[in-house]
Parts: C-alpha cells; sequence; structure tokens
C-alpha cells in the first residue's frame, strides 16, 4: 500500500502540535542513548559510526529511495519531532523537505552535512546551486563526519571526546577506502575511464577520481531528457569505444536502456554493466547498506566493466 502524501501546510500544523505536546515526545532511547533521525542512509551511517554506543538512529530514507523526490509522511514527522538531533544532507538534495528543516531549526539542533563544506570545493550548478552529491567525494565526507561530531558533542558534552575519537578513527576507514579506490580504478584505460549513469550524481566520484562523468538526466532524477542527450551520451560511447553503461538503485532503467539501444543502432555494442548505488544505499545489515561497502561495491563494479 502507497504511503499517504501529506501537503506542507498540515505537515507544518502537525509539527507544531507536536512541538507543543512535548509529554508525548520522546527524546531518549529506552537505553538511554540519543534519539538521532537522518533523511538519507548515507547520513545515517555516518551518524553511526561517529556517535557509536550512545546514539540511537533512524534515517527516512530506505533503499532505492530517490531524495530528490521523497516526500514526508505522517510517520516521518513523528520521527522528526522525537529526534534529539536531526542531520541531513543539504544543497536541496532532499528538495521537497527544505521547508520543513527550516520549521525544525527553532525547535531542536537540525544541521545540514554538507553546509560544513567549503563553497569553494563545491561543484555549483547555476547562480545559487550547487551539485549535492557530496558523498561521493570521500575527501569532502571527511568534512560532514567533523560536522556531526561537533555536533553530537555540542549537544551531548559528557561525550564530547568520545565522539571525536570515533571521528578520527573513522576518518582513517575513510583513508583505507580511498587508497583502495585508486589502486582499484587504476586498472581501467584511460581511454576507457567514462562512467554513464542515469542521472548526474557521480561528478565529485569524476572529480576525485580523474575520471569523465556523464549523466542522462541532470543534478535531479525529476529532470527531463531529450532525444539530443541521448545522442551526446552515445557519440561519446562510439567515440571512446566504451564497454559499459550503468544504472541507478534508486531510478529506472529505461533512460540508460534508451543509451543502449542509440549506441547498437551505430553500429557499438555497448552492455548494461551493473547496478550502482547514487542516492541510496543497499539493504540494512548488508555491506553495501554502509557508506563504505557501497563505495566499494561501486568501486568494483565500475572497475570490472570498464577495464
Amino acid at each position: 500500500m502507497k504511503r499517504m502524501i501529506m501537503s506542507l501546510s498540515l505537515i507544518f500544523s502537525m509539527f507544531i502540535l507536536g512541538a507543543c505536546s512535548q509529554s508525548e515526545v520522546v527524546n531518549q532511547s529506552d537505553e538511554g542513548k540519543l534519539m538521532i533521525t537522518t533523511t538519507t542512509a548515507q547520513v545515517g551511517d555516518l551518524v553511526k559510526n561517529v556517535g557509536g554506543d550512545y546514539v540511537e538512529v533512524t534515517s527516512l530514507m530506505g533503499p532505492g529511495t530517490d531524495p530528490h523526490l521523497y516526500q514526508a509522511t505522517q510517520n516521518d514527522i513523528k520521527k522528526l519531532n522525537q529526534a534529539e538531533i536531526i542531520f541531513y544532507n543539504g544543497l536541496h538534495l532532499e528538495g521537497k523537505m527544505n521547508e520543513i528543516f527550516e520549521k525544525m531549526e527553532s525547535q531542536k539542533p537540525t544541521y545540514a552535512v554538507a553546509h560544513a563544506i567549503p563553497e569553494d570545493k563545491l561543484i555549483k550548478q547555476g547562480k545559487d546551486a550547487f551539485d549535492p552529491h557530496i558523498w561521493f567525494d570521500i575527501n569532502l565526507w571527511k568534512y560532514a563526519v567533523d560536522e556531526v561530531a561537533n555536533g553530537l558533542g555540542e549537544y551531548d558534552k559528557a561525550h564530547k571526546e568520545e565522539y571525536l575519537a570515533n571521528a578520527e578513527k573513522y576518518k582513517a576507514e575513510l583513508d583505507a577506502l580511498e587508497a583502495f579506490a585508486n589502486e582499484r580504478l587504476s586498472e581501467i584505460p584511460e581511454k576507457s575511464r567514462v562512467l554513464v549513469t542515469a542521472h548526474d550524481a557521480f561528478s565529485y566520484f569524476g572529480n576525485a577520481f580523474e575520471m569523465e562523468v556523464e549523466g542522462l538526466q541532470g543534478l535531479s532524477t525529476d529532470s527531463e531528457f531529450g532525444l539530443k542527450d541521448v545522442q551526446n551520451i552515445v557519440d561519446v560511447l562510439v567515440e571512446r569505444e566504451i564497454k559499459a553503461v550503468f544504472i541507478e538503485s534508486s531510478i529506472s532503467e529505461n533512460s540508460i536502456q534508451a543509451v543502449v539501444e542509440g549506441a547498437r543502432e551505430r553500429g557499438h555494442d555497448v552492455v548494461i554493466g551493473g547496478e550502482l548505488y547514487s542516492d541510496a544505499m543497499g539493504e540494512e545489515g548488508t555491506e553495501e547498506g554502509t557508506y563504505v561497502g557501497m563505495y566499494k561495491h561501486n568501486i568494483n563494479t565500475i572497475t570490472t566493466n570498464l577495464k
């Protein structure tokens, strides 16, 4: 059954009622842990690593969920109201929830982790917009790690040093992940270092690892694409003799199939090389349900099919 989607006005009304009825809001788990709500699983996994044994994390957006199109439900508002701290990505990734977060900021600590990144390190898109897919640059993601550690430490000063220590430990894991990625991607010949996906989610990844990135749709999955967009990508595939394109776990493969067929009409066979995690991660409890595991899956899938 599809979940009922509420209007923003109703969501705000429920938020105000929830904020005024503090007796109905539970701010700690039964184990005494901090109740944290995040939007994406990427942010949720980050908070789990930094918060460790002191936090209980609930992420609103699970596997296969597209944050660009996501709209909050009645149950989501309950989770946001029950949280002591809220962490979300920001930069309009959760575009349909921006007004909700603005409202929440006056009631409780609410952090957009992407806002910790210096503006000159962000990829600008248009006059006042930035690419929100920051987690694909491991070094930029470290800013988000520090933002979470500082936010938790500010709220829970008794465990501030533990949060900071966990953050340093996790950043060491990210250093190892970056080394793994560089080693594996070096197996791809320079001519073949072209990553074609359904939407433009991998620009930070491309910048970090010197790969050309072609997304059929724009930054948001609600962007439309036309015949010219398909043709431009087909031209790249044919000229560079690229072997594979990739689908994304949170987006229908129909758009990429149009690229495959367009290349075939030009006499160039290209295959769908596998599924990449872009805006969502894998199932909770699996390796791909963690940031590191998701990243390794993507690296292995890209390398295997392009080298």
